[in-house]
């Protein structure tokens, strides 16, 4: 159950959502507006907020979640899900803190952000975030991937949403903006990011699971990918900082075959042609797994000593 909800703008009128509850569980059943548009519940527990013509964007399949949470629950990606954790957690502090994954998919490394704050709070390190803990909003487009996120995650609210429409959120609202490998509207972003705010973005670096590309079908890397990330972001954010993860694996064909159909590429892969690619892999592969965490700020609250040479 939501702990707190965080505050929701109607995607057709922009007025504030109220939460309406069942009263036999308490859980929120519908979020409504003044204006009388109503958001209601599904089974799984997550809200639509996709409205008019909805999106031109593809949406991950069922089987594309399937694969990525197969690959996830194995724990390879745990490194990188701490690391964006502790990057996370300095910022959500005061009386309501509240963050947003954006393209949250099954809600993995909300997941882990969310309980490495309630393990601090437990220990005493971030007692600042208040009685009422964290606000916490998964944005997908993937209904498949929302009814897994709302499962993992239903201490937030999972929204079905498109990064290219306006937010469901308040101007200045939210403290922390999570993207792990996922689309960015710098725009928006800026625009319901609180000055003080941190815009975390994960990525891939070069070589990232290069010794299975090939096998896996994925999609090359951009070797400008850094400069672009500068560029779509210039003018509203600044970075702050940059981490390095890297992280070795041991993956059996199976793993291979969920990163293949987990990614971008899992849009167009063939099963049977990937099975063949795959057929000839030993019982384990050695891979590493190269990833950059990107901290930005809004320009406006960088001091001058803190900017990014």
């Amino acid at each position: 159950m939501l702990s707190r909800l965080p505050v929701l703008l109607c995607p057709v009128c922009r007025q504030d959502l109220q939460a309406v509850h069942d009263g036999g569980t308490g859980r929120v059943r519908a979020l409504a507006c003044r204006e009388r548009h109503s958001f209601d519940a599904a089974r799984q527990g997550y809200f639509n907020m996709l409205v008019g013509k909805g999106t031109a964007f593809e949406s991950d399949t069922a089987e594309m979640v399937a694969a990525r949470t197969a690959f996830l629950d194995g724990g390879h990606y745990r490194p990188l899900a701490d690391a964006l954790a502790r990057a996370a957690a300095p910022a959500l502090h005061g009386p309501a803190p509240t963050i947003l994954d954006s393209g949250t998919g099954t809600g993995h490394y909300l997941r882990a952000i969310l309980d490495y704050l309630e393990s601090a709070h437990a220990e005493g390190v971030n007692r600042s975030a208040g009685p009422d803990g964290v606000a916490a909003v998964g944005l997908d487009i993937s209904k498949f991937a929302l009814r897994r996120a709302a499962k993992l995650n239903p201490d937030a609210i999972n929204l079905v949403g498109d990064v290219w429409q306006p937010l469901p959120l308040p101007d200045a609202a939210v403290d922390v903006i999570t993207v792990v490998f996922a689309p960015r509207n710098a725009a928006e972003f800026a625009r319901v990011l609180k000055p003080s705010g941190r815009l975390i973005v994960v990525t891939p670096r070069a070589g990232h699971l290069g010794e299975i590309a090939s096998e896996a079908g994925m999609l090359g890397i951009d070797p400008a990918k850094d400069e672009r990330l500068a560029e779509a972001l210039a003018g509203r954010f600044s970075p702050l900082s940059t981490q390095d993860i890297d992280v070795d694996l041991s993956l059996s064909p199976e793993d291979v075959a969920n990163i293949a159909l987990m990614g971008p590429a899992g849009h167009h892969t063939d099963r049977a042609a990937l099975s063949g690619r795959l057929a000839g892999l030993p019982r384990t592969t050695e891979v590493s797994a190269r990833f950059r965490i990107s901290i930005f700020v809004p320009t406006v609250s960088v001091p001058p000593e803190n900017r990014a040479p």
